[in-house]
């Protein structure tokens, strides 16, 4: 069965498929993940050329299938994340939550919560909200879709939301200082990573402002997050994978994001 449909998505991905048309993966707020088959798209010319364009989000029309591949008709509305398609660290993160939010779900699992946290996430990215804290946060509130939903409210054990606390794998979330000694291998985190996972589980995206975290409690939060995601999701992404290839990259290329400190004269 099929309905021609208006709805909204992002783009997820965009392959190229014989020589003037595409594959074009979307997540769309109605209807979940889908796969759109685009006619000559390659082409100067074609009304959907645009619209196809990785980071972009727009109101689409087109014909939706129960199976198999959809056809894209139409879109308006158009949003272009820029930022994202000029500069490589973003870029980066921006890839690393869509093919996130990709392996996360099934094709046609309508999700609009899961949604309108990638499109919020996606905004501030692109505004110039950190992306670390951003990728962060995303990876931490999406553990859920994995099947995996680790106790960060309290202590596993007894409840108690007071710490200090450190995480466990063997149990599957926080334990307070009085059940460290049931988990020998208990992953000693510092508790300011603790403190922001922590918050991290529940924040919404309208509070990133006012979040401000120190270099090196990012490279712990993120240790401590790899942690979760390699031994309870078991997931090795390419784009995950190249984030961690430009951090050790270091201060080289983030001076050439800001190249006017390299103008400035002593």
């Amino acid at each position: 069965m099929s309905q021609i449909e208006e709805f909204e998505g992002i783009v997820l991905s965009v392959k190229k498929h014989r020589e003037q048309d595409h594959l074009v993966k979307i997540f769309t707020d109605r209807f979940g993940k889908l796969m759109f088959f685009t006619r000559g798209t390659g082409k100067r010319n074609n009304k959907l050329k645009t619209a196809i364009l990785p980071f972009t989000k727009a109101t689409y029309i087109g014909d939706v299938r129960t199976t198999g591949l959809c056809f894209l008709n139409d879109a308006k509305d158009q949003q272009q994340y820029q930022s994202m398609q000029t500069d490589i660290f973003l870029n980066a993160y921006a890839t690393y939550l869509l093919n996130l939010t990709d392996v996360a779900l099934e094709d046609r699992q309508p999700n609009p919560a899961l949604y309108h946290k990638l499109a919020a996430s996606l905004q501030e990215i692109d505004e110039g909200s950190d992306p670390e804290i951003i990728m962060n946060i995303f990876e931490i509130q999406l553990l859920p879709y994995f099947g995996v939903a680790p106790e960060l409210r309290g202590c596993r054990v007894c409840g108690n939301t007071e710490g200090p606390f450190d995480y466990s794998q063997t149990y599957g979330g926080l334990l307070c200082q009085k059940h460290w000694h049931m988990d020998e291998h208990r992953y000693h985190a510092t508790q300011r990573s603790i403190y922001f996972i922590r918050l991290f589980s529940r924040v919404s995206l309208d509070q990133i402002g006012s979040i401000s975290v120190k270099e090196e409690t990012k490279k712990e939060i993120q240790s401590l997050v790899d942690h979760i995601y390699d031994d309870s999701v078991g997931i090795k992404l390419k784009s995950k994978g190249f984030i961690k290839k430009m951090d050790k990259w270091g201060s080289v290329l983030k001076d050439a994001r800001n190249p006017e400190k390299n103008d400035r004269k002593d």
